[in-house]
């Protein structure tokens, strides 16, 4: 049986709940080994799950939603009436309630293994939009709403599908995500501590794999570029055509990742968070976080008050 169904009227426990030591709850879905995906339609008038991760890639249809608040890693922001957002394995969400209120919020969340596409099978050149959508899945997409409205009807009937059919169906909703134009990415590149970045240069990864090992360190432009055997001019500009960002911009997303869990996670002062996470004085962290998630480190602390259950 690949697939199995469940509504929330019928059976309204369908989560088995394993309480990790932090306030951030894992979630060990219904999923099996032996099915390849499952799928939630429920009607509601309230989110009540708490923030949470799963090893599960998600994709959650919502509607009739306004003004209710989504939380997909660090990245927090109120939806519109309709939305779907692509979850990657091990990234913490959840939506709220918030200023929303519909009695009739319709929801679709689907549910599949990390592994149900094999590796080797997503290098093929026919798979590779599939690929790259779940590579950037690690920090969670928003896909536009004219993409929403355009695959509704599949999704919403997806239910009606059965066996081998319903896989086929999937498999080809997850082609037409991929190939949408206009996707969002939600969190900040760090903040999964799972996500594995997939640059086609060894000297990025290394680069990369010094900086989240360093990031409460001072690190210098010499020192990375030293590490990929580059002047520093070269580097810069190399590094630029392959990530898209600046070393020092690369640097303040690891530091503002490992910055937004502490904040998330512990009751810590901002002050020690600043300078535990490798920002050298209060302020240039205050502003940083300000430009970089629209709100000051406080905020975003207060934000989460109240989604969280304490263990």
């Amino acid at each position: 049986m690949c697939i199995f169904i469940i509504t929330y009227k019928l059976i309204p426990n369908y989560y088995i709940l394993y309480y990790m030591k932090t306030e951030v709850m894992r979630e060990i879905t219904p999923l099996t080994q032996s099915d390849c995906f499952t799928l939630f339609s429920r009607v509601k008038s309230a989110f009540d799950f708490p923030l949470h991760y799963h090893e599960e890639l998600e994709l959650n249809f919502i509607k009739n939603a306004k003004n209710a608040k989504r939380v997909v890693g660090d990245h927090i922001e109120e939806i519109g009436d309709l939305e779907l957002v692509l979850v990657g394995s091990n990234l913490q969400h959840a939506w709220f309630t918030h200023r929303c209120k519909s009695n009739e919020i319709k929801e679709i969340t689907i549910q599949f293994h990390k592994d149900l596409f094999d590796e080797k099978f997503l290098r093929r050149n026919q798979l590779n939009f599939i690929r790259n959508m779940f590579e950037k899945s690690s920090r969670g997409i928003l896909f536009s709403k004219s993409t929403t409205e355009q695959l509704a009807p599949r999704i919403t009937g997806l239910n009606q599908k059965q066996g081998f059919d319903s896989v086929l169906e999937l498999m080809s909703i997850l082609h037409d995500l991929s190939t949408s134009r206009n996707m969002r990415i939600l969190s900040d590149s760090s903040f999964n501590v799972t996500e594995k970045y997939s640059f086609s240069s060894r000297r990025i990864e290394n680069v990369f794999e010094y900086m989240n090992q360093n990031f409460d360190k001072a690190i210098k432009l010499t020192e990375v570029a030293k590490l990929a055997s580059m002047t520093e001019v070269s580097f810069s500009r190399f590094y630029k055509q392959c990530t898209g960002n600046t070393f020092i911009d690369s640097l303040n997303e690891i530091r503002l990742g490992h910055a937004t869990r502490t904040l998330i996670e512990t009751n810590q002062n901002i002050s020690e968070v600043a300078y535990d996470c490798g920002f050298n004085n209060i302020s240039n962290f205050n502003r940083i976080f300000k430009k970089k998630k629209g709100c000051t480190p406080k905020e975003f602390r207060d934000s989460f008050s109240g989604t969280r259950i304490f263990i």
